[in-house]
């Protein structure tokens, strides 16, 4: 595995909102570091942290490689979804860093915007380590 064929996969993994195709890029004690404090590792906890993707309906994912050599490699990724739930607006709302978006009860959702770098060490065919930087907003209309 490379930087493009998992680049593809995760992309391909977010598209469908499927935490087995997005858990199946690692290795069985592979690491996915969501953000600089927050670590998962095994399938396992791979597909239950990926299945928060399935609160999110249309789901738009471009990237450009980097940076790329046999063992690791460096992308940028930007994302767009509309939030499907409550649910997933308020994990949003929550995180650190973010502003609370101005909603009144029976508001619209809104539609994100999600941008980031990603860093990507490989061994035997697939993620040894995988590391994201992301800043999101909602999309402005």
């Amino acid at each position: 595995m490379n930087i493009e064929q998992f680049m593809r996969g995760y992309k391909a993994a977010w598209e469908q909102r499927d935490e087995s195709m997005f858990a199946a890029l690692f290795a069985a004690d592979g690491e996915y570091h969501n953000t600089p404090f927050a670590t998962q590792r095994g399938h396992q906890q791979l597909a239950e942290y990926w299945r928060r993707v399935k609160l999110q309906d249309d789901v738009r994912v471009t990237y450009e490689v980097l940076a790329s050599t046999v063992a690791s490699g460096i992308a940028h990724w930007h994302v767009t979804y509309q939030v499907a739930s409550e649910e997933l607006f308020q994990i949003w709302a929550k995180s650190t860093g973010t502003n609370l978006v101005a909603r009144k009860p029976g508001d619209p959702l809104p539609r994100m915007v999600l941008d980031g770098l990603l860093r990507a060490e490989f061994e035997d065919n697939s993620c040894k380590k995988c590391q994201i930087w992301w800043h999101s907003m909602p999309q402005p209309s």
